[in-house]
């Protein structure tokens, strides 16, 4: 299957060849703008550092606080991802990087450990999980075997590494985890100004996690131009899709409001319009923006240790060349060969605003279309059983579509893959069953071991042109023990996204599902407490009973009356009635 490279794809090549520049530290940021009054920004940071630098503990550009991790749990190669939010290929087209630098939803990490066996490295892989739940105040710590899982042909290297290294690979996945500034404070740490100069500046966490969608990711590498000459790769990727309009709102009004009715543009060729029903027309003009509006502030600047003796192009703008773009005194403007992007060199000390007013839109970028549209989801009714239903989709009309799908399930749900179907759908519309293996070439399956480890199931597929193909299972579901059911049980349990990958290993590209929600069993956790309460009353009547008959003693009232006198309180009474008769008696004489 050929595979026509992306404008994303290229500019990764194209940003590789930097690594040779005088420096070793590079950022870009490049701005598209996408349908739906929606801007793609990618934020890229490369830094370099000697082998033997990083190996003698001198990291240079690199962060201290990685490098000693990775030192310590002997991890050769890592990646990790942060992402929130769905991508949306219909209107967007294909997703930045060819989804290399995209993540399943909440945090995903898989790294390439050097050990002597599986044991080792296992041990490793959880201290290196802990660690970088620290450094970057995430719940990666949550990683146990149950989520980690040994891919077979869904990752590969990308780094230059010797044969001498016994390399494991272990993935893990934390779907239910919620992104947040406290996860981008950590990462902006890692760059070397911090994100205090530079296209850095430009990230805030109130327009950050503002977007429909964004994904943070960290590449760690070995790089090697020569035998004897291997430098320490760490790449850092900001990709996030703002809506126009929203981010325009001014901080101190962050409240959407309607626009009022003498704004409003109608298609007045509507039989139902007006003076109170107005039919939205759709703009001829794209919207304006600027840098300052959509990010809250301008480029602070070019980062001091990424300045070389040739200026590079730092911004990078996407759009027709017909469109008018004004940009801030001093910067150089470089117009690329395809017609459809211009870069731009800013000034080291100069801040820099990028300003695009609103004009007519004759000609757009051309999108390019997904190789395969993927869509999982769960099927089924009831607590006890339930199915799964994964539909690809291949748009071409001349080639099949050949991919990894790679899956990792949680142990509480255990898939039956006996009756694994395919059923596959044409452009006619006539829908037909075909066994399995037409589809699925090869098969990789470890099954799940209660409360030790989830279900791994990686499937070789072939999709036909211009077919759909739908594979069904059907799994069921454990019941819990009382303590594994989390606070909000009702809610469901988070199933990981599946990973599909395409192409071959030197370009390849990766789609990933959205992450699902599954119900389960849930006892009624109101009756413990009906239960605690209850049998607190209980034994509150029971021990008060108890311990009247065991400390109080019956007597008659005869008794209680001579028990009585031999009490303090009876010879007190009785001195004082003898007081009282004496007094009496004394004043009877004087009469």
């Amino acid at each position: 299957m050929i595979v026509l490279l992306s404008f994303s794809l290229f500019l990764l090549v194209a940003f590789s060849t930097l690594t040779s520049a005088t420096s070793d530290y590079h950022e870009r940021l490049v701005l598209q703008p996408l349908p739906q009054s929606s801007l793609l920004a990618s934020f890229n940071f490369r830094s370099n550092t000697s082998r033997d630098s990083f190996d003698e503990r001198n990291y240079h550009h690199f962060p201290r606080a990685l490098g000693q991790i990775l030192q310590h749990t002997h991890t050769e190669e890592l990646h990790l991802r942060f992402t929130t939010g769905r991508w949306d290929a219909e209107s967007w087209g294909s997703r930045p990087w060819d989804g290399i630098k995209e993540g399943n939803t909440g945090v995903e990490l898989w790294a390439w450990i050097d050990a002597a066996n599986d044991e080792e490295a296992f041990a490793r892989w959880l201290a290196l999980t802990q660690s970088l739940s620290g450094l970057f105040c995430a719940s990666m710590n949550f990683i146990d075997s149950t989520r980690t899982t040994r891919p077979v042909a869904s990752f590969s290297l990308s780094g230059d590494h010797s044969a001498s290294n016994n390399l494991h690979l272990l993935h893990g996945t934390l779907p239910g985890e919620v992104v947040c500034t406290e996860n981008l404070t950590p990462f902006l740490k890692l760059l070397p100004c911090k994100g205090k100069a530079g296209v850095a500046s430009l990230l805030d966490g109130h327009k950050l996690f503002d977007a429909s969608w964004q994904s943070m990711s960290i590449d760690v590498r070995p790089i090697c131009s020569q035998p004897d000459k291997c430098v320490v790769q760490i790449e850092q990727t900001v990709d996030i899709v703002l809506d126009i309009e929203r981010s325009k709102r001014p901080r101190d009004n962050p409240i959407p409001r309607p626009v009022p009715n003498d704004q409003l543009t109608c298609d007045t060729t509507k039989q139902y319009h007006s003076d109170d029903t107005c039919y939205p027309l759709e703009k001829t003009a794209d919207g304006g923006w600027s840098l300052n509006e959509i990010f809250g502030r301008t480029v602070s600047g070019v980062c001091p240790l990424g300045v070389s003796q040739s200026p590079e192009e730092t911004i990078c703008l996407r759009v027709p060349n017909e469109r008018g773009v004004a940009i801030s005194d001093g910067a150089v403007e470089i117009r690329q060969p395809d017609g459809f992007s211009r870069c731009y060199t800013l000034q080291p000390s100069s801040s820099f605003d990028l300003v695009m007013p609103e004009q007519e839109a004759t000609t757009s970028i051309p999108l390019d279309e997904p190789v395969l549209r993927a869509e999982r989801t769960i099927v089924g009714h009831g607590v006890e059983r339930g199915g799964m239903r994964i539909i690809f989709d291949n748009p071409s009309n001349t080639g099949a579509a050949d991919f990894i799908y790679f899956e990792t399930l949680p142990w509480f749900l255990r898939p039956y893959i006996h009756t694994l179907q395919a059923t596959i759908t044409g452009r006619d519309g006539i829908r037909r069953q075909v066994p399995a293996s037409q589809i699925i070439k090869e098969t990789f399956y470890r099954p799940a071991i209660d409360r030790e480890r989830g279900t791994q199931l990686e499937l070789a597929c072939s999709v036909p042109a211009a077919s759909t193909v739908t594979l069904t299972y059907d799994f069921e579901k454990a019941i819990l023990r009382y303590t594994e059911y989390p606070p909000d049980a009702n809610r469901g349990f988070n199933v990981a996204p599946a990973v599909i990958k395409l192409g071959a290993d030197e370009h390849p590209i990766y789609i990933r599902t959205t992450s699902l929600l599954l119900p389960l069993p849930t006892p009624d956790f109101s009756m413990p407490y009906n239960v605690i309460i209850l049998t607190s009353t209980v034994i509150a009547l029971a021990f008060g009973s108890i311990f009247n008959l065991l400390v109080r003693r019956f007597v008659s009232v005869e008794e209680a009356a001579v028990l009585n006198s031999q009490t303090l309180k009876g010879r007190l009474a009785g001195k004082v009635v003898l007081l009282r008769d004496r007094i009496k008696g004394k004043t009877s004489k004087v009469e």
